[in-house]
């Protein structure tokens, strides 16, 4: 489904610089028997339910002359969200020093899951400071590291 999200990326991105967002996710998903395609966006002073309408919008007709998906689904566009899903090596830059949560695929210790600060990422490697004491998971421990509100 990469390539997918790829071409839909491609397609959104100029739509949502043209709306003065960014664009930070793609995902196409199955959910309870139906097909979902959803645009996450980010704005600086924080995204508006009209900025997701626009885009929305905007990206739609581009979506049906391209076609670039089979069969029906569902379109979204909507914000990233405070606790959004870090992936790209870019976000954890840009979150470096943010608290976070990190869940592995598999018990740790006992648990499966981790929040402290963001202290380094390095080739998939998350480093956090919890409470004093740092550790580090490697890339295939993790599931998951998304930004975590206090």
């Amino acid at each position: 489904m990469s390539k997918i999200t790829d071409i839909v990326s491609a397609l959104a991105e100029p739509i949502c610089t043209e709306n003065g967002c960014a664009l930070w996710d793609v995902e196409y998903v199955r959910e309870a028997g139906q097909w979902y395609l959803r645009v996450y966006i980010d704005k600086e002073d924080g995204v508006a339910i009209s900025d997701c309408e626009a885009v929305s919008r905007a990206l739609d007709p581009i979506l049906d002359e391209k076609d670039p998906i089979p069969g029906s689904y569902i379109f979204e566009v909507s914000s990233a969200g405070a606790e959004r899903q870090l992936k790209r090596p870019s976000d954890f830059e840009r979150f470096m020093g943010s608290f976070v949560e990190v869940r592995l695929y598999r018990p740790k210790d006992g648990r499966k899951e981790y929040t402290g600060n963001l202290t380094a990422y390095t080739d998939g490697d998350v480093t956090i400071d919890a409470a004093g004491t740092c550790m580090t998971f490697e890339k295939s421990e993790i599931a998951v590291v998304r930004l975590r509100i206090c």
